[in-house]
């Protein structure tokens, strides 16, 4: 119903070639965060020789059958995640604050009542719980003593006939920007191209040719830029659970998951300059926005044992296939540009009103493997490690067979690596209450991890049970720096975000 709203309302191009894909745009779903019940939080997510919890089945689904009786969890988490931005030694922060019930779900235990046999328990288990929250505002400013955002349509301009970049007669910017989207060979690059032109960035350059272009934007440098990301969206999972205990040694499970994406970010970015002219036409100030929406379903399953080696050491082993994701994109755009000369000032708004639907794609993520060992004090608590490895440079789009997605995937088989991830999480009881905490380590997917570097994270919380019930509370904090770049090409300078997430979760559960 939204596609065809949009399509009566503001009108569609159906793209058949994509807005400039980066590797982040896979790595967004590649890479995911630590969400679940407030004890999984409290842990680090570390419990993937214990199990007994419902976020902790997406470590080891064989967890599940730790469960003594039939048992429901809900979560509420509070997430806080505050951006400093560092561009050309300039300043700047952002935060932003999202309330969300981040877990739900329920496990059912049977014992089997057949003495005779060494399957001793079974359990099915049904648990939803967001793994990625996109709310986020990243705003960054600075004085660039080199490039212009103006390169940007520059570097899409080159090599394209002047004539598909200026309207006939009777035909509007929307219906222009719409041809060169349908139109095979041209697409998203000659629509950028195109706004550029018609915003007067740049012009024909002196050579005689009609494929090459000159920048209105004066040289000198010195251009004031800020760069604004608003997103909003989810990653979601929606997993089936099935887990059975042989003679109360070995504990097998198995996870069939379901994913949701659902995102929109927004970006705005601004420059101004004080290098005018006096005679010929200058590009005093650019404003260029962008509206992405994607929206798609995944699919993966997890594979995992627990030994138990004595009554006090577990050792647990868990497989996580790559999610095979399909996605779609939806993007609007519109650039604003002022221009001066000697007779004054001008601006032009260049908006086409125009929805670009792109055709579906798809991403593979990386497989992961992780391998577990818990130490149990009896009835007083526990220690876990968890150790998992996730080769990126694995993630793949597809269809492979294009230019375009083929050379993303070298891109990203060169720069990204197999990553290491510590999880190490402590739980220790007095009478009804359980106090914890945790820490976890994250290498970067990158091989050069400046471009987004390691993450960090500690965590804390306690529960109190009372009845068949009990109540959790956690905090956790975690912390990564990465670059963060204005325009996609056309100038690689870029912003340093410092990228600190404060959460806190509640969760309620109960057994019957």
């Amino acid at each position: 119903m939204k596609k065809i709203l949009l399509s009566l309302l503001i009108g569609s191009s159906f793209i058949g070639f994509s807005q400039e894909t980066t590797p982040n745009d896979a790595l967004r779903y590649a890479v995911e965060d630590l969400n679940g019940t407030a004890r999984f939080r409290a842990l680090s997510g570390s419990m993937g020789a214990i199990g007994g919890d419902l976020s902790a089945i997406n470590i080891n689904p064989a967890g599940s059958v730790v469960f003594k009786y039939n048992t429901f969890s809900a979560s509420v988490s509070g997430f806080n995640k505050k951006n400093n931005s560092t561009y050309f030694g300039s300043s700047s922060s952002e935060s932003n604050f999202k309330l969300d019930l981040n877990q739900i779900g329920a496990v059912f235990v049977f014992d089997n009542t057949d003495e005779k046999s060494d399957w001793k328990k079974l359990s099915f288990g049904v648990n939803y719980e967001n793994t990625n929250n996109f709310n986020n505002q990243v705003f960054s400013k600075g004085i660039n003593p080199y490039n212009s955002i103006g390169n940007y349509f520059l570097n899409f301009a080159q090599g394209i006939d002047v004539e598909y970049l200026t309207t006939l007669d009777g035909e509007s910017i929307g219906s222009l920007y719409n041809y060169l989207g349908e139109t095979v060979g041209l697409g998203f690059a000659a629509q950028q191209a195109m706004l550029g032109f018609q915003g007067y960035i740049f012009d024909l350059d002196d050579s005689g040719s009609f494929e090459s272009y000159a920048s209105n934007v004066p040289t000198g440098g010195n251009f004031y830029q800020e760069n604004y990301i608003k997103s909003r969206g989810y990653n979601g999972k929606l997993t089936g659970n099935f887990a059975a205990n042989y003679a109360d040694i070995l504990s097998l499970g198995m996870n069939l998951n379901i994913h949701f994406t659902d995102i929109t970010k927004s970006t705005s970015v601004y420059e101004s300059n004080n290098n005018i002219g006096t005679t010929a036409s200058t590009v005093d100030r650019i404003q260029f926005e962008n509206d992405l929406y994607t929206y798609g379903r995944g699919f993966s399953f997890n594979l995992g044992a627990i030994a138990k080696v004595t009554n006090e050491l577990r050792l647990g082993l868990a497989y996580e296939s790559p999610t095979w994701y399909a996605l779609n994109d939806e993007l609007t755009q519109r650039l604003i540009v002022v221009n001066s000369d000697a007779n004054g000032t001008y601006t032009d708004v260049i908006d086409p009103n125009v929805v670009n639907i792109y055709p579906s794609y798809n991403v593979h993520t990386p497989s992961k493997w992780t391998g577990s060992a818990a130490y149990i004090f009896g009835t007083k608590g526990f220690i876990n490690v968890d150790i998992s490895t996730k080769d990126y440079s694995n993630t793949k789009f597809k269809p492979k067979n294009t230019k375009l997605y083929a050379d993303l995937n070298d891109e990203m088989n060169a720069n990204l690596k197999n990553a290491i991830t510590y999880n190490i999480g402590g739980e220790y009881k007095i009478k009804q209450i359980s106090l914890r905490a945790g820490y976890r380590f994250e290498e970067s997917p990158y091989k050069v991890d400046q471009v987004y570097g390691d993450l960090i994270g500690y965590s804390g919380g306690l529960g109190y049970s009372f009845n068949n019930a009990r109540i959790d509370l956690s905090y956790a904090n975690t912390h990564r720096n990465y670059n963060q770049s204005l325009i996609s090409s056309g100038m690689d300078d870029q912003a340093r975000i410092n990228s600190k997430n404060d959460n806190v979760s509640l969760s309620y559960t109960v057994t019957f």
